[in-house]
Parts: C-alpha cells; sequence; structure tokens
C-alpha cells in the first residue's frame, strides 16, 4: 500500500513548546505521545510526527491516501499556526 507524505520545517527557538502544545491539544481525543524532541499524533485518517531540529522545528505528516494527507496538513497546519500567531510562522508543505 502507497503513503503520501509531506513535511514541513518552521524556524523557531522553541520547538519544544509547539510539540507540547500541539500533543497536548490533541491527546484529548486521540491518541498523543510526546517529549520535548518528538511528538508523534494519531490520528484516524494517519499521523503527524514533530521533531525538534537545531534551528526549529519538523512536522511530517503521512496518510493512505492523499485527500486524508491534505486534510490532515490543513488540520495540524491551522492548529500550528494558531499556536504559533505571536510569533507569525507558516507552514509550507513539501512532498516528500
Amino acid at each position: 500500500m502507497r503513503t503520501f507524505s509531506s513535511s514541513a520545517f518552521v524556524a523557531t527557538d522553541t520547538p519544544a513548546r509547539y510539540i507540547s502544545r500541539l500533543c497536548k491539544h490533541f491527546a484529548h481525543k486521540i491518541p498523543v505521545s510526546f517529549d520535548e524532541q518528538q511528538g508523534r499524533i494519531e490520528f484516524t485518517s494517519g499521523l503527524a510526527t514533530l521533531k525538534a531540529e537545531s534551528q526549529g522545528l519538523r512536522l511530517q505528516v503521512e496518510s493512505a491516501s492523499s485527500d486524508d494527507l491534505q486534510r490532515l496538513q490543513g488540520v495540524v497546519g491551522s492548529h500550528f499556526e494558531r499556536f504559533a500567531w505571536q510569533e507569525e510562522l507558516t507552514l509550507d508543505w513539501q512532498p516528500d
């Protein structure tokens, strides 16, 4: 089975803060695991992973269909951008 995936990188000095905020937000409804370096959010339609890097945060989404991938990009992206409004960060998803 083919997996569709895309990722986005955002430069920030506080990647752990965004990992924590996103994971805690989604943990109320779906399975989530995280620490200061990485996060995993298990949606019914796919998976989102977050990883702290030296210059910022890498977000990746993957799914079994391109439609679900687009939805995951929208959901993860809109929540991230809402939490990152003070830094005015946006995501530019690129196919993997």
